[in-house]
């Protein structure tokens, strides 16, 4: 088989990028290693920045999105019983965000992908890379006990933390930059109405909170705890008892508790590969980055190295515009560690830590600065509602 450009991964980065190739006429095909129902049963993100918006109307698959997706303009803080309001909307200038689940996302990529009729192949094992400095690189994987080549121009890595892409850099030139948190997150996903209207993140002595949401009548809630627990320690009614316990009194009162359908401990971790782009293979998406969920980035800034990605292949293809392929990675990575260094400061400044005595002080000293005055504000709602993308010149 040959192709114009192979996409390895059908995430939301992987559809997004094919989609918006689609809508350009450029020939992709996508390779993924699950099943199309383990992909769309991940349960992650849910804040749509405006960028990512954007894509969606780009790419023509916005049409869901924009009339069951909801609009915020502010989210509130909760910082040992004070309580401040980001308005985000007013900050910014009219900046907002979305929410809209990752499941979602993918469901609509998904059923458009199937729409074009361009050709995605789920349950590929052992997918290989080959010929990465040659102008005809080429993937190989295992399709229904058939060994499948697949010849093309460019390679997108889209496959994840753990997928076979980034692992084809070789090691003496890729750098890898990580931090693992002491803690994770319990996450429990109930079919009831959220608290608020507004997402809440709360710290509290007992550990952090979020009280987020996927739709109107689904909640998606959080609490900070060791890296040592288990899930099957958790009951439904231990985790609603905690999570109450970290909230204000008037909001724990108003939480409506129901059964699970999901609970999982996701652990927290930054971590970023450089550079994004050897000969011609491109990463993209969690293959390179991974943020703590704090700061709502990790979907959005994989729809960042899409925009950047989808621009220069359009231009390579329509222009022959082959010398922007070189400033893929640095574009990407100037906004990359922008939001690792807002998700660090989230993470940090909310979640309870063994620091020294110092170090609370001076914690507490960021957050009474940053949420007391209005550069402060500004500095949170600019970084939240997401920085522009950079444009590939």
């Amino acid at each position: 088989m040959k192709t114009q450009v192979a996409i390895i991964g059908a995430g939301p980065s992987g559809l997004l990028l094919g989609q918006l190739l689609n809508v350009h006429g450029i020939d992709n095909v996508i390779v993924e290693r699950q099943s199309p129902d383990y992909v769309l049963g991940r349960i992650r993100a849910g804040v749509l920045e405006q960028g990512f918006v954007d894509l969606m109307r780009e790419a023509g698959v916005s049409d869901r999105m924009d009339s069951e997706g909801e609009v915020h303009d502010g989210f509130e803080l909760v910082v040992n019983g004070q309580r401040k309001r980001i308005d985000m909307k007013t900050l910014t200038g009219g900046d907002t965000v979305m929410v809209y689940g990752q499941t979602e996302v993918t469901r609509d990529l998904m059923a458009a992908r199937q729409a074009s009729g361009t050709p995605i192949y789920y349950q590929s094992d052992d997918v290989q890379i080959h010929d990465l400095a040659s102008e005809q690189p080429s993937i190989s994987f295992d399709q229904q006990g058939e060994r499948v080549t697949l010849q093309c121009d460019y390679i997108a890595g889209c496959d994840g933390f753990h997928g076979v892409s980034r692992k084809n850099i070789p090691a003496d030139i890729l750098k890898e930059y990580e931090r693992v948190y002491p803690f994770g997150w319990l996450g429990v996903l109930s079919d009831t109405p959220p608290v608020s209207h507004e997402l809440i993140y709360a710290k509290h002595e007992r550990g952090f909170a979020l009280c987020s949401m996927r739709s109107s009548t689904r909640s998606r809630y959080y609490i900070q705890v060791p890296l040592t627990e288990k899930v099957e320690d958790w009951s439904d009614e231990r985790f609603w008892q905690e999570l109450k316990s970290r909230l204000p009194e008037d909001v724990a009162a108003k939480l409506v508790t129901g059964p699970s359908i999901e609970k999982s401990i996701a652990p927290l971790r930054s971590f970023v590969a450089e550079p994004m782009q050897h000969g011609r293979l491109f990463l993209a998406g969690d293959a390179a980055h991974i943020v703590p969920p704090t700061g709502a980035k990790g979907l959005n800034l994989a729809a960042s190295d899409i925009s950047t990605l989808y621009t220069l292949l359009v231009k390579v293809y329509k222009e022959g515009r082959t010398d922007l392929i070189e400033k893929y990675s640095a574009t990407c990575l100037r906004r990359i560690w922008k939001a690792e260094r807002f998700s660090w400061w989230m993470t940090s400044m909310l979640h309870s830590l063994d620091n020294d005595a110092i170090e609370r002080k001076l914690i507490d000293a960021e957050l009474d600065y940053t949420l007391n005055s209005l550069a402060g504000q500004k500095t949170i709602a600019e970084n939240y509602v997401g920085l522009p993308f950079d444009r590939l010149e």
